[in-house]
């Protein structure tokens, strides 16, 4: 959902270093970025390895922008030297030098975190190039994903269009609730019993997991964000739970259908128009709904 963000940054022709996961370096494999530095839940780890950074790449006053709204973020960057724009959240007013009250709570991820990039580029008098993100997405692949998708398909026997890609699980809780919805494996039965391939390829850590959410489901090798990307757009569809997979499908601009029932959708939805989105706070939608709605998108699918 940062990506409108980092468009914008790159935008200026000034170097950027990105600061994030250590999973989203392979995700952003294809951007022009003058480094990456993978980040962890410690605050004072992440100050060392900014720090590190600076020292290494000797870039001329730096300027940070924090997307997350946390203290440990602020506070990251404030003691490894580099004065920082962010959401005023969290206590964090006093620890910023530019900071930001947030717009309307009901704004989307994407567009609220769109107006914190405007508003530190308008006081960094650096050029905006777009006043508004784009209604999609538009994720880079590289060559690399492109292959080992590519190799994981022809291994599978999966013919591009022609399969459906479920994702079952979704880590952590909303508000100490489960994110994931408890049909998959019937779901995944009925659409097999009519002719579908059904597959998924959850990370290593999930297997387990998502194998006992739909035991009758075809498991691929788990592979990098950016392979798993680029598959979700060769699928017919995708069926997940409002979670990373769906970010990740709105991404690489993929059929999908996203099931709700702990989180709002105008909120952390996927921002794509190719999503149907199913269900909503505090209401998961029925499986006769959600079988419904993919097979009738699958009668749409493009031909190969």
């Amino acid at each position: 959902m940062s990506l409108p963000s980092l468009e914008l940054l790159l935008h200026t022709g000034l170097p950027v270093v990105v600061c994030a996961r250590p999973w989203a370096q392979d995700l952003l494999a294809a951007y022009p970025l003058a480094g990456f530095v993978p980040m962890t839940s410690s605050w004072r780890t992440n100050r060392a390895s900014v720090r590190q950074h600076l020292k290494q790449s000797r870039l001329p006053a730096p300027r940070g922008l924090l997307l997350p709204d946390s203290l440990s973020s602020a506070l990251s960057f404030r003691f490894a030297g580099i004065p920082c724009a962010g959401y005023r959240d969290d206590g964090r007013s006093l620890i910023l030098r530019w900071p930001c009250r947030k717009p309307d709570a009901s704004l989307h991820a994407v567009q609220s975190w769109h107006y914190l990039t405007r508003y530190a580029l308008k006081h960094w008098q650096l050029p905006v190039a777009h006043a508004e993100p784009a209604p999609e997405l538009d994720w880079r692949p590289a060559a690399l994903h492109e292959q080992q998708a590519a190799k994981v398909m022809a291994e599978a026997g999966l013919a591009s269009g022609r399969f459906i890609l479920i994702a079952p699980t979704a880590t952590g809780l909303h508000k100490g609730r489960i994110k994931a919805w408890t049909g998959f494996d019937s779901l995944s039965q009925s659409l097999q019993a009519r002719g579908f391939t059904v597959v998924m390829a959850p990370p290593a850590g999930e297997q387990a997991a998502a194998q006992a959410a739909a035991p009758s489901v075809q498991l691929l090798p788990a592979m990098g964000l950016g392979a798993f990307a680029v598959l979700t757009h060769a699928a017919g569809l995708v069926v997940c739970n409002d979670s990373g997979v769906s970010h990740l499908a709105a991404a690489a601009r993929a059929r999908q259908i996203t099931l709700f029932g702990v989180t709002d959708p105008l909120r952390t939805g996927p921002w794509s128009n190719q999503a149907t989105r199913l269900g909503r706070l505090d209401h998961w939608p029925s499986a006769p709904d959600v079988l419904s709605t993919a097979l009738t998108l699958m009668e749409n699918v493009p031909s190969a």
